[in-house]
This record gives structure tokens, sequence and C-alpha cells, in this order.
């Protein structure tokens, strides 16, 4: 998801244009000009993923951390203050290399709408899932071992039982739908996307935990249920956290493509 036009590099410019015809060194004696197609495709491919990677660490880290750290009495609002405010701001800072997504759902509904290339899908999840194992990780290198324990690693551990699977599955759906939405159109369509899209964005994961977090736990985002289940060992009920985003991923996809039509949903990302 784009949030600032690209800019134009020096090198991708024509070199007729910034050096005349027949003035100046021959570009083919130019000792960077064999590093143009390195250049090219560690900016277009393999940048991007490493602020995927960075990203979800960091965004994960923090939230792993403010779960595990909770302060009795402040119930969700510590969570969803610490996950909101840390989204925004790593996209913010990184949304310009990658898109920001930090979120494989984001991803899937971002590429659904033309604004991913297809080559990219792939890699970005996996990014964004090392990342999720990365911050969680680093949250329990730091926590006391009995804080860690008692939140189960800061892994989604809020369904219990078979009778909450329909309504968390549901609740899943419906937040992730929420949050996909405010980034695609926010963050991603060229009629409607905003500079204020990073803090939209976060709100709306702060609104979606201070909301759904009883039901579900809000996760909305697969990397983050992924990380901590690695380290914590926990995979209770994990399948929901796969299973929710995704369709919301989906469904957010077809409604964009149904009230927008194709041409007016894509955007050149890449």
């Amino acid at each position: 998801m784009a949030l600032y036009e690209s800019k134009t590099e020096l090198w991708d410019l024509d070199i007729n244009v910034i050096q005349p015809e027949g003035k100046g060194p021959d570009p083919a004696t130019d000792g960077n000009s064999g590093t143009k197609p390195f250049r090219d495709v560690f900016e277009r491919y393999i940048q991007p993923c490493l602020a995927e990677l960075l990203g979800s660490s960091l965004f994960i880290f923090v939230g792993c951390l403010s779960v595990i750290e909770n302060t009795e009495g402040t119930g969700r609002l510590q969570p969803a203050l610490a996950h909101g405010l840390a989204l925004g701001i790593v996209i913010a800072v990184l949304g310009e290399i990658s898109g920001g997504h930090f979120n494989p759902a984001v991803s899937v509904s971002v590429f659904l709408i033309g604004g991913l290339n297809i080559i990219l899908l792939v890699p970005y999840i996996l990014a964004q899932m090392c990342g999720g194992m990365i911050g969680a990780g680093l949250a329990k290198v730091i926590s006391p071992s009995m804080n860690y324990a008692k939140v189960s690693g800061a892994a989604f551990n809020t369904v219990q039982a078979d009778t909450q699977i329909v309504p968390a599955t549901v609740a899943e759906v419906i937040m992730t739908l929420f949050l996909t939405m405010v980034v695609c159109m926010g963050a991603v369509n060229g009629r409607t996307r905003s500079l204020l899209a990073p803090l939209c964005i976060g709100l709306t994961v702060t609104a979606d935990i201070l909301a759904g977090g009883a039901v579900s736990g809000a996760c909305m985002n697969p990397a983050r249920a992924f990380g901590p289940a690695v380290v914590a060992n926990y995979w209770s009920y994990h399948w929901i956290y796969w299973v929710g985003p995704m369709s919301g991923a989906l469904l957010t996809a077809s409604f964009i493509r149904l009230l927008l039509g194709d041409e007016k949903t894509r955007v050149l990302l890449m």
C-alpha cells in the first residue's frame, strides 16, 4: 500500500536529459552502469521484503510485550493502544519502502485489488511470519518468566472451548474486514488515499481490540498469531487466526471491486 508517490531517482532519468549527447563521459564507460540491474532488483524486490521483516518484528515485539506486561486494572486498553500506536508508527516510517503491510491478510487484500505484484506476495508473507517469530522471541527474552507463562507468551488464548469457535471466527472476519478496508481505501486506492492513513490504520486496530478483544483476542493478523504460537508452542485454536483474517481480506477485495470496479482500484506500487 503505497502511502506516498514514488520518487524518481537520479539513475532512473534518461541520460540524454541530464547529459546532452556528445558531452561529458560516454555512458557506456560509466563505472556504475554495471551495477544498475542489481540495484534495480535490490530496490524493487529485496528492500521491500527487508522492510516488511523489520516492521513486523518491531510491531509484534511491542504488541507481545504489551500483553505480557499488561498492568492489572487497564484491561484491554494497554494492548489496544500499544498495538495501534506501534503499527501506525512503523507504517509511517517504512511504508514508503514496502507499502507497510506487516500483515499477511493486508498483503492478500492489497494483492487482490491490484496493488501488489504477485511475485512479492509470498515473500511478503514469509517476511511477516519471520518478523512475528523475531518479535515474539525478543519479547520472551526480556520478560519475566512468570508474566510470560501467565499469558501463554502473548499467544491468542481467548478461545478455550468449541462453543467459542463460531463467534471468534466471525469476529475475526469482521474486524479484519474493517482493518483491510481502511488500508485499501485509505492507503492504496488512488481516489481515496490520505496522508493520514497510518493514523487511521492504527486507530482501527485500537478500536477493534477494544471492541472485540474479549470475543477472539482481536488478532486480525496471522503473523501476530503465528510468531508467539511458535515461540511459546501454544497452538490451541490457532487456525481461527488464519481463517478469520484471510476471509476478511477476501471480502474486502470483493467489496472494493464491486464498489469501484477493476480499473479504479488499481495502483502501481512496484
